[in-house]
């Protein structure tokens, strides 16, 4: 049963999770200015796997995955990170970040719906309001920046949609499998099958345009060196050890909304650092998404129900 100091950790966790994703689009635009969005994710994941295998290989971490059901894992590692940043990357191509922006900040709801579902978490209406609340002043953010949905641009909708479910999937499925594996073991995994994806999607892609020696050119910038620093060590590999202790502790449907309090925080690095500047519908659109966050955490049932997967999972 979780006490109360371990539930202020998890919603810390959270907050700090949100605050450093919403700087890592600051360093993501920063090394994509350098680098191919393949190239740049692969160095993202192959210093988050190298970070992790220090400790590990020194003895200060241990890892057990006898017994444990990996294939599971497999399937978690492909909604996030292959499934993610691959349908993202794609539907980039064919919409605006405006439209990427709008469309991930239905996770929430995504999230919602298959956690209780597959996890038979249940939420008050008040909770889903709030959930929508938060959603709506993400919208609302964009949209008055003049980045409304092109239907044009339909299947790139679509693959962005697709990132809303993958991202959703892995929450629920990684709720699951914290019963199992400790949050250590879920992140090296994950990592380092990200890594070795990448790593061979741009190795082929650099042989078949003939340009391999360009693969390593991009690390010869400061600036893209840093930048892979920050994405890699902090909003991949940090940022998935907070969500999965997040996860470990509440409810799925209650961690995922957390996930639009980075769009404050993106929106404050673009004033600080890129003169960006921001008006009255950011100020709004942000204390909607603050508000909408509280309320799905504060007016939640007082006992969740045991997720459905523990036992098919302990079985494995």
């Amino acid at each position: 049963m979780n006490n109360r100091p371990s539930l202020k950790l998890a919603y810390l966790s959270a907050v700090i999770n949100a605050v450093i994703i919403g700087f890592s689009f600051l360093f993501t635009k920063m090394a994509l200015d350098r680098a191919l969005p393949l190239d740049t994710l692969m160095y993202r994941f192959a210093v988050s796997f190298a970070l992790l295998s220090i400790p590990i290989a020194c003895g200060w971490i241990k890892l057990n995955y006898r017994g444990k059901p990996l294939s599971k894992v497999l399937w978690l590692a492909t909604m996030y990170p292959l499934g993610f940043f691959t349908l993202q990357a794609y539907g980039l191509k064919q919409a605006t970040s405006a439209e990427g922006g709008i469309l991930y900040a239905f996770t929430p709801i995504v999230t919602m719906i298959l956690a209780s579902v597959f996890l038979k978490e249940a939420t008050t209406i008040m909770q889903k309001l709030s959930t929508f609340l938060s959603v709506f002043g993400v919208v609302f953010i964009f949209m008055m920046k003049g980045g409304g949905i092109d239907p044009s641009n339909l299947m790139g909708l679509f693959l962005l949609f697709l990132t809303c479910v993958a991202f959703a999937g892995y929450s629920v499925l990684a709720r699951s499998l914290l019963k199992i594996f400790s949050p250590m073991e879920l992140v090296y995994l994950t990592s380092g099958i990200g890594f070795l994806f990448f790593l061979v999607v741009s190795i082929i892609n650099h042989a078949a345009a003939g340009t391999l020696d360009l693969l390593f050119a991009p690390l010869s910038s400061l600036t893209f060196d840093l930048s892979i620093l920050y994405m890699g060590g902090m909003a991949s590999l940090v940022t998935a050890l907070l969500a999965n202790y997040a996860l470990s502790k509440i409810e799925a449907s209650k961690i995922s909304v957390f996930s639009n309090l980075s769009t404050i925080v993106s929106l404050t690095a673009g004033a600080m650092f890129l003169d960006e500047k921001n008006t009255v519908y950011h100020v709004v659109g942000s204390l909607l998404i603050i508000a909408g966050v509280l309320g799905t955490n504060r007016f939640g049932r007082r006992k969740a129900a045991k997720p459905v997967f523990t036992a098919e999972c302990t079985e494995a």
